[in-house]
């Protein structure tokens, strides 16, 4: 119980930049020494030649021990950061700060840059990761080398069609986009295990609890003015992005947009929606087709009485009314039929 107590009170790691010197001065002095360090081991061997024995040994220690100490770790602390990039640092396993901002800089050599745990099975969906190392050719395929820099660049995480069910309850077949990026280094790092991992579940999390609360069609309402999964779209959008990112501050990730890519039914249910919405479409032409038709019958029948080219009883209107109502409607073209008789 208190260590579930703890892991709720537990204070989220905060980014601190780290100042770092340019790393040029270094290597110039690291170059400096290597010269010098050469020349000393070439004069101590000269001097061993003369029998100055001691002053040889002692310009031979200083120019292995410079070769084996002060080099090695001069060069260590020496790092390059490209554009949108960063480096986690710890000394002594406790975070000292993020190097950020592109250029060559000197940090304390006991310092060292965290790894991002990945495989090459999930950097498919980890793309801020900036591989420093290539694995071994012909060794183990499913395992990768760890990065050291953390991309802080615009990216784009698209998960796999998923099914869902909407408000109604019909199944459907649904994948978003996810426009994100790197906020803070620290948490990304140390609050969770692997950010772009988190990010994914979490995206896939949202989008079930965001799509049960809309249908996919308003048609599918008995309200024509509620809100549905293909009409409102940025609506959609807008609820998504808030979402997810309400899960995933502890992470210290931005959401910056989140847009569906692909919204469909299900196979099991399409055709018969399919079907469903050409009925509808049916019906709303034949409606469309009525009105018409009765208004060009009404604006015939005011014509002919207006200017009194014939005078029809009712009888006559009626069957007029129902010709003209048949060729109007019909989906076929009329068949002109001549009377040679008379109605009575």
């Amino acid at each position: 119980m208190e260590n579930q107590k703890a892991v709720m009170n537990k204070v989220p790691t905060q980014e601190v930049q780290l100042k770092a010197m340019s790393g040029m001065p270094m290597l110039l002095l690291n170059i400096f020494g290597i010269v010098l360090s050469i020349v000393a081991f070439i004069v101590g061997v000269v001097y061993l030649d003369q029998e100055s024995f001691v002053l040889g040994s002692i310009l031979l220690g200083l120019s292995i021990f410079y070769w084996c100490v002060p080099l090695p770790l001069l060069f260590m602390g020496l790092k390059t950061i490209r554009p949108n990039e960063a480096m986690v640092m710890t000394l002594f396993g406790r975070y000292i700060g993020t190097l950020k901002g592109e250029g060559f800089y000197f940090v304390n050599p006991f310092t060292t840059a965290v790894p991002i745990p990945t495989s090459l099975a999930s950097s498919e969906n980890a793309p801020a990761l900036e591989p420093e190392t290539v694995a071994a050719k012909g060794g183990n395929n499913n395992q990768h080398r760890s990065s050291r820099k953390i991309s802080l660049k615009t990216m784009a995480l698209s998960n796999n069609k998923q099914k869902v069910n909407d408000r109604l309850g019909n199944p459907i077949i649904i994948s978003i986009v996810v426009i994100w990026r790197v906020a803070d280094t620290a948490k990304a790092m140390f609050d969770v295990d692997n950010f772009a991992e988190y990010l994914s579940i979490q995206c896939d999390s949202a989008l079930r609890n965001i799509v049960r609360l809309y249908s996919y069609d308003a048609a599918d309402n008995e309200d024509a003015n509620e809100r549905s999964l293909r009409g409102s779209s940025q609506e959609i959008s807008n609820r998504l992005a808030e979402e997810i990112q309400s899960k995933v501050d502890v992470a210290g990730l931005e959401i910056m947009e989140a847009r569906i890519t692909h919204l469909a039914y299900a196979p099991e249910i399409a055709a018969a929606m399919l079907q469903r919405q050409q009925a509808s479409a049916v019906v709303d032409a034949r409606q469309l087709i009525v009105e018409g038709a009765v208004g060009m019958v009404e604006m015939a029948l005011a014509k002919l009485s207006e200017q009194e080219i014939v005078e029809l009883d009712d009888e006559r209107k009626a069957a007029m009314v129902s010709n003209l109502m048949v060729v109007l409607c019909g989906n076929r073209d009329a068949q002109p039929i001549v009377n040679s008789g008379s109605l009575y």
